[in-house]
């Protein structure tokens, strides 16, 4: 890993004074070690070389742009998740009070908002119309997915006089930012484009967690208690869970520490059979399972065993993602086909609370992480960085470049002490 890949973009030199008030402002060249292993620490030391670290976030003593000159624009892209009511709140509380921007837009259903031809009429974000708005799931901005042309984008946010762009959104959504800075750079704007990273999957690269995911995973508590209870409550019953998970099982492997009901916990990292021998075939050890115990919870992420199917998807949806096939229907399906064959009673319940889960207001911590997110998004812009996500790496909040943040998607390492504590409790 190369430190040059962890530099933050930025506009010019910051020489405004900030109006912020008894903070603790961080100094620029304040960092936050990518490696947390003391040897390859030593080891880059050793070598001369810089270690790669990312700029810590915070509010700077200096900022880029003038508040009293300012206008900022908010979006939300991509698929629902908790908290992006919280972000939308206190982005523009932070804009508003901390900073006195004095206009904040709510550019409704993502990038399209940003193109004439949608006819989108912006919202005004101020003080009133945010009061509650984190009391209730969704987007008050609403969203939509898929590109759009960067160039009327941006001439959009010129004509506007927008000078800060915040975008929540996940993969599709930070790409899309990062070719509107492009634009932005290539024109020599004056604009700051600052992501707040939103995925219920939590697989975006080089952050450690995402905001909405620690509700999702409280959100999973009803299902897979029902699940259980249906499980226990008939004979050979068992309780089948899908949860959200594209490419990435944390959601599935999270819910199975959390709630120690769960006896089987399928992730797209970790392949497995549906017959045959040994500990990866699913269905003869649920067999010896209902034999021994004569109920079972089994809960997969949507992304799954997509190699059982016999013609891998290659639809997509607006934003490139591949469209997996329903990995809990096929399991549904099969479970009740192999114990019919079997003649072996069996009752099974299909559970699906995949929008109930992302559709929820954020939760505790949750609510609290976004709220910070938002903050560091603000100082960020306003210090005149760009083309850069709010993100968290031990316990700090950073900077991370766009295309650092997009260079892979985030899996569970089989290696890990998460998936480590995953198989301890599980049979598969």
């Amino acid at each position: 890993m190369d430190h040059k890949d962890f530099q933050i973009e930025v506009l010019g030199d910051a020489k405004i004074k900030s109006p912020l008030q008894a903070v603790d402002f961080i100094s620029d060249d304040s960092t936050v070690a990518y490696p947390s292993d003391l040897k390859e620490l030593n080891g880059y030391i050793k070598r001369g070389e810089p270690i790669p670290a990312f700029e810590q976030a915070g509010p700077r003593s200096r900022i880029f742009h003038d508040p009293a000159w300012s206008k900022a624009a908010i979006l939300t892209a991509g698929g629902l998740c908790p908290g992006l009511n919280d972000v939308i709140k206190f982005l523009t509380r932070t804009l508003r009070s901390q900073y006195k921007v004095p206009m904040v837009y709510g550019i409704r259903y993502g990038y399209r908002g940003l193109i004439p031809d949608y006819k989108l009429e912006p919202m005004i974000l101020d003080e009133d119309n945010i009061d509650d708005i984190h009391e209730s799931g969704g987007s008050v901005l609403s969203s939509s997915r898929g590109r759009q042309d960067e160039e009327t984008m941006v001439d959009t946010l010129v004509r506007m006089n927008i000078n800060l762009l915040f975008c929540i959104g996940g993969d599709g959504t930070l790409r899309c930012a990062h070719d509107v800075a492009r634009v932005i750079r290539d024109r020599k704007l004056a604009i700051s484009v600052v992501c707040i990273p939103k995925t219920i999957d939590n697989d975006i690269g080089f952050i450690d967690k995402s905001f909405g995911f620690e509700t999702a995973i409280y959100a999973t508590e009803l299902f897979v208690t029902a699940a259980h209870n249906e499980a226990e409550g008939a004979f050979n019953g068992i309780g089948l869970i899908k949860v959200m998970g594209r490419d990435s099982g944390f959601i599935a492997a999270n819910a199975t520490l959390a709630n120690s009901h769960i006896n089987y916990c399928l992730v797209p990292e970790k392949p497995f059979t549906l017959d045959g021998v040994g500990p990866s075939a699913l269905l003869p050890n649920l067999e010896k399972r209902l034999l021994e115990r004569r109920h079972a919870v089994i809960i997969v992420a949507e992304g799954a065993g997509q190699e059982l199917f016999a013609n891998h998807s290659s639809r997509t949806d607006a934003s490139g993602n591949v469209l997996h096939d329903d990995i809990g229907l096929l399991l549904k399906e099969r479970i009740i086909e192999y114990f019919k064959q079997k003649d072996m009673e069996v009752n099974l319940k299909y559970f699906d609370p995949s929008y109930t889960i992302r559709s929820v207001p954020a939760r505790g911590t949750d609510a609290v992480f976004c709220t910070m997110l938002a903050q560091n998004a603000v100082h960020a812009a306003m210090s005149g960085r760009t083309d850069m996500v709010v993100g968290h790496w031990h316990d700090a909040f950073t900077h991370v470049p766009i295309s650092l943040a997009t260079r892979q998607r985030k899996k569970i390492d089989l290696k890990s002490q998460l998936w480590t504590s995953v198989s301890s409790t599980v049979r598969l």
